[in-house]
């Protein structure tokens, strides 16, 4: 787990990371959960940690005998371990269990309407494939918050165009909701849209959600750590944008991702980050990408700290991760290393190199031309990229050739036809911009291919129910 505390000099983001690792016989007998061994480390600026061993079979074996939910109870014992309930402190050495000492109290408190925000981009095609975050980290959350008498509510709006209640028939949340768990999918809630004002917001000074996160007392972000075609990473931060309404999540890619979602961080104001780095996702994230077996929990109070370990947990500096960098640009959290105490298993011992969205098979077709200028970013490169894959999987790659995308403020290219030429986001200059312009920083996938198209076909979108002119209406 991760965590976060302050110390009298200075603001220090404090981190627990439990690995979760096979048990042996554990999926012949469900039932026969061996004992969880509790190892008190020792404790940093006053707050101890734990360790669990290997005790917990593969997450995707346990579903093949229990519809996608059997890990439930495994995962329930290892947030309940993390609290302290399988183990009394041993005061004599001056440990404690962390979230004893974690005061998980200061975050959630009787009486408190908690939301817990995983993440449902878009339904996953199976259990690994580390599209969405799976059910079984909502659920054990769920039953920490009913411990400490509060409300949990897991919510969450899809992707533009995704049908979110699609995601919960088919990934196990609708399990959750027979058993009683309250399950909401936002862009169905009855209750009204609402504008929440920013803190010092560098896009928006309002951004529009859905009236449960207003209401809530504390949201809980929990991501499922993926690359990501625009943003290099995904992970706490990025998150928070399932709380817009699909319009506020347009104005976002239109108006400036990389700033927007900070202005939304800074007014939903989430009180802890819980990431699910089971099997997480690489290359064309955060849909498309290659599953990746990591099976880790990483959590804490400061998602710009979390945010920040996760990158260096996946091979990327945190300086790569422009979400990151502007929240701690304006305070929100912290991001230097040196001030990040990481407990539990050493990063160095987990971490693994993802392969990044741009490498991930770039499609390469003869008659096609694409043009990076020099102003080019991370965002509208990999959205261009993630554009093109887009077009392969939907098999609509015989309209590339004769088209030319240019991005990042490049020159037009001479000899070539200005009908046929499409430019890409905010740095393309005015008087560069063609009639087949695609503005935002960086853009939705969806209207690059558009622009590309043209009428001469309908969008093919491979994970969204809805077409492209209705969700962009």
């Amino acid at each position: 787990m991760v965590f976060h505390t302050f110390s009298d000099q200075a603001s220090c983001a404090f981190f627990f990371v439990t690995s979760i690792v096979a048990g042996p016989g554990f999926a012949q007998n469900l039932t026969t959960i061996p004992p969880f061994e509790l190892l008190v480390l020792e404790t940093v600026f006053g707050i101890g940690t734990i360790l669990v061993p290997a005790v917990i079979e593969r997450m995707r074996r346990c579903s093949q005998a229990h519809d996608g939910l059997a890990g439930i109870s495994v995962i329930d014992d290892i947030f309940h371990l993390l609290i302290g309930q399988f183990a009394e402190p041993k005061e004599e050495h001056h440990q404690i269990c962390c979230f004893e000492r974690f005061e998980i109290g200061d975050v959630i408190k009787r009486g408190d309407l908690v939301l817990i925000n995983p993440s449902w981009v878009a339904p996953p095609v199976e259990k690994e494939a580390g599209c969405i975050t799976i059910p079984e980290v909502p659920r054990a959350l769920a039953d920490i918050v009913k411990e400490f008498g509060a409300r949990p509510v897991i919510a969450e709006s899809s992707a533009v165009g995704v049908d979110s209640e699609k995601v919960i028939q088919e990934s196990g949340y609708r399990e959750l909701r027979e058993m009683g768990y309250d399950v909401i999918d936002l862009k169905k809630d009855k209750s009204a849209h609402v504008k929440l004002p920013t803190y010092n917001g560098k896009v928006f000074d309002t951004v529009e959600c859905w009236e449960l996160a207003q209401n809530a007392d504390v949201i809980i972000s929990v991501p499922k750590l993926k690359t990501h075609d625009q943003t290099e990473m995904t992970c706490a931060i990025k998150k928070l944008k399932g709380l817009l309404t699909d319009k506020g999540k347009r104005a976002m890619h239109q108006e400036g991702l990389f700033e927007g979602v900070v202005d939304l961080m800074s007014a939903v104001k989430p009180g802890l980050a819980v990431v699910d780095a089971i099997i997480c996702q690489e290359g064309l994230g955060p849909i498309f990408g290659k599953p990746v077996e990591m099976d880790l929990i990483v959590a804490g109070k400061d998602l710009v700290a979390v945010d920040s370990t996760c990158a260096r947990l996946i091979g990327y500096k945190p300086e790569e991760t422009l979400l990151t960098v502007n929240a701690a640009a304006r305070g929100l959290g912290v991001m230097d290393s040196e001030l990040i105490e990481i407990l539990g298993e050493p990063l160095y011992e987990v971490k693994r190199r993802f392969l990044r969205s741009i490498e991930d098979e770039p499609v390469k077709l003869e008659g096609f031309q694409l043009i990076y200028g020099e102003a080019t970013c991370t965002g509208c490169r990999n959205t261009v990229m993630s554009a093109l894959v887009d077009m392969r999987n939907a098999d609509q790659l015989m309209y590339l050739p004769g088209v030319t995308v240019v991005t990042g403020g490049a020159p037009l290219p001479e000899g070539v036809p200005r009908d046929n030429i499409v430019t890409v986001g905010l740095c393309m200059p005015k008087e560069s911009q063609t009639e087949r312009h695609v503005k935002g920083c960086p853009p939705n996938n969806a209207l690059v291919v558009k622009a590309i198209i043209g009428d001469r076909a309908e969008v093919k979108r491979m994970y969204a129910e809805e077409s492209l002119e209705k969700t962009d209406a």
